[in-house]
C-alpha cells in the first residue's frame, strides 16, 4: 500500500496529422474519454501535434477551420500545436478566429511569431501542466518554412535553437519535458541523439507510425500516423521517494472503435453550415468544361491560363492532376470548384531555362509520368497527369521516341531558346522537387500566398472571354 501511494502516474494521448479525418477524431475522443475513466480525468493529458486542419474537407473550409476548435474542445484537448496546415493555408487573422477566446486547450509553439506584430495572446512558448503531483513541460515545434511564412506574416526561428531555449526554461521547473515536434522523423531522431534534457518526443509531419515507440538515448521517441488511424499513449510514472521517472509508449489503432456522439453531431452542424457557404454562386456555363489527367482538356487549360495572368508571366503550366473532375453545363458554385480542387496548392512565378521547360514538357506526355502517384505537398489528388499549359504552342510527332517527341515550342509566337530564362507560373509543389523536378531548377522564385489555384479557376470563370480561350488546343499532335 505504501509503495502504491509513492508511485504517480499519468497518461499522455496525443494524435497527429489527422488532416480533417473527423470522422477518426470522433473515435480518437472515444478512446480519449476511455482513458480517463480508467486513469481518472485528473491523470489524464491530450495533446495534439498539428494538422489537425485540412482545407480540402468542406467543413474545414466552409467554417474557415472553425469546426477544428469546436472539436479540439469538445473532446478537452489540453495542448496543440501548429502544423503546416495550420500555419500556412490559413490567414493569421482566420488563426485567431479559431484559437483566441476561452478554449479547454493551449497552444504551444516556440519557433514561429508574427512579424511587426506582438505574438497574439493564445500562442505560447512553452506550457507546465501539473496532474498528480507531476509537472509536464511541453515545448513545441513547427516545419521551417521560412519563404512560405513570411508570406503569411509570420517569422521562423531554427526549431532546433528554438526548442533548446526553452528546454533551459522550464528543465529545473518540471519533472518531464515532453516536445511536441511538426517537424518529420528525421530531424526528431537527430534532437533525440542532441538534446539530453528531452524525455519524449512526439513527433508528425511526415506521418510516420512508431508502433512501438523505439528509445534514442534517454529519450521515448513517438509518433501516431496520419489521418487519426491510431492515437499514442504515454504512460508516466514517478516514484516520489526516489525520484525515479518511467516512461512508456504505444499506439492505439482506432479502427474498431465507436465514434463520440458528442463528435458527430458538432460534425453534422458545422457540414450544414458548410453547405450553406459554399453554396455562394460563381458563374453560369452554358457548356462543360471537361479535364483530363492523359490530354489536353479545356479546364486544366483555363487554370494554366490564370496561373499566367495572375502571376504576369509568360508561360502558365500545372499538372492536370490537381483537377479530379470537369465541370457540367449550368451553375457553378464555390462548393463545386472546391470539390474538384481540394488542394491547398499556391501559385508561384519562377525563371526557368527554356531546357528545363522542353525537359517537362516532353515527360508530360509520358505515361509514366502521367500516371505517377503523388502524395504529400499539399496535393490532394491521385496522378501527376500531364502538363496544361498556356503561352506554349507544342508540336508533337508521336513516333518519335520519348523524351524526342516535341518537334518545336513556340513562346508567345517566337521559338522557345533552351538557354533563355522565362517568366513562369505554376505551383508550389513542383518547388519541393516533385513530378517534373526539372521545374525544380529554377533561378529565383516568388511565392503567392494565401492564394489558392482554386481562387484563380473561380476568378477565370467569371471572363467569359477566358472560358472561349481555354478550348483553343496549345498541343498538336501529329
Amino acid at each position: 500500500m505504501e509503495k502504491d501511494l509513492q508511485l504517480k502516474q499519468i497518461a499522455i494521448y496525443h494524435s497527429n496529422d489527422i488532416h480533417s479525418r473527423l470522422e477518426n477524431s470522433a473515435k480518437i475522443a472515444t478512446i480519449i474519454n476511455s482513458g480517463r475513466k480508467q486513469y481518472g480525468v485528473e491523470n489524464v493529458i491530450a495533446v495534439d501535434i498539428g494538422d489537425h486542419m485540412d482545407r480540402a474537407r468542406m467543413e474545414t473550409e466552409g467554417t474557415d477551420g472553425y469546426i477544428h476548435r469546436a472539436l479540439l474542445n469538445e473532446t478537452r484537448y489540453d495542448v496543440i500545436t501548429l502544423g503546416n496546415n495550420e500555419g500556412l493555408t490559413f490567414t493569421a487573422e482566420q488563426l485567431n478566429t479559431v484559437y483566441s477566446g476561452d478554449n479547454s486547450f493551449q497552444v504551444v509553439c516556440s519557433n514561429i511569431h508574427r512579424m511587426e506584430h506582438e505574438d497574439p495572446n493564445w500562442l505560447l512558448p512553452h506550457s507546465i501542466i501539473e496532474k498528480n503531483g507531476i509537472k509536464i513541460g511541453f515545448v513545441a515545434a513547427t516545419a521551417n518554412y521560412t519563404n512560405f511564412y513570411e508570406q503569411m506574416g509570420w517569422q521562423t526561428e531554427e526549431p532546433l535553437q528554438a526548442i533548446s531555449t526553452q528546454v533551459a526554461n522550464i528543465r529545473d521547473r518540471v519533472d518531464i519535458v515532453v516536445l511536441l515536434s511538426h517537424l518529420g522523423i528525421k530531424i526528431d531522431e537527430i534532437i533525440a541523439e542532441k538534446c539530453i534534457n528531452i524525455d519524449v518526443i512526439m513527433g508528425a509531419h511526415t506521418h510516420h507510425l512508431l508502433d512501438p515507440p523505439v528509445r534514442i538515448n534517454n529519450t521515448l521517441v513517438c509518433a501516431a500516423g496520419k489521418f487519426g488511424t491510431h492515437v499514442g499513449k504515454v504512460t508516466v510514472q514517478l516514484d516520489s521517494m526516489t525520484n525515479e521517472l518511467t516512461v512508456n509508449g504505444e499506439c492505439i489503432a482506432t479502427a474498431a472503435y465507436e465514434e463520440q456522439t458528442s463528435i458527430t453531431s458538432i460534425i453534422s452542424h458545422y457540414n450544414l453550415q458548410a453547405k450553406d457557404v459554399l453554396q455562394r454562386p460563381i458563374t453560369i456555363l452554358s457548356k462543360p468544361l471537361p479535364t483530363s489527367i492523359d490530354r489536353e482538356s479545356p479546364l486544366s487549360n483555363l487554370l494554366a491560363r490564370g496561373l499566367r495572368k495572375w502571376c504576369d508571366a509568360e508561360i502558365g503550366l500545372v499538372n492536370s492532376g490537381q483537377l479530379l473532375a470537369g465541370l457540367a453545363i449550368g451553375e457553378v458554385t464555390a462548393g463545386e470548384i472546391h470539390g474538384i480542387c481540394p488542394s491547398p496548392i499556391n501559385p508561384c512565378l519562377m525563371s526557368l531555362l527554356g531546357k528545363d521547360i522542353k525537359e517537362a514538357l516532353e515527360q508530360s506526355i509520358l505515361d509514366e509520368f502521367i500516371q505517377l502517384p503523388i502524395k504529400g505537398y499539399g496535393f490532394r489528388g491521385e496522378r501527376l497527369g500531364n502538363l496544361a499549359v498556356d503561352g506554349l504552342a507544342i508540336e508533337v510527332q508521336r513516333s518519335n521516341p520519348p523524351m524526342g517527341k516535341i518537334s518545336s515550342i513556340h513562346v508567345n509566337g517566337k521559338p522557345l531558346e533552351l538557354e533563355q530564362y522565362y517568366r513562369v507560373a505554376t505551383i508550389d509543389m513542383f518547388t519541393f522537387n516533385i513530378g517534373y523536378k526539372s521545374l525544380a531548377r529554377y533561378r529565383d522564385v516568388t511565392y503567392y500566398l494565401p492564394e489558392f489555384i482554386r481562387g484563380i479557376v473561380e476568378a477565370e470563370l467569371m471572363n467569359f472571354d477566358n472560358i472561349i480561350q481555354s478550348q483553343y488546343h496549345r498541343w498538336n499532335f501529329s
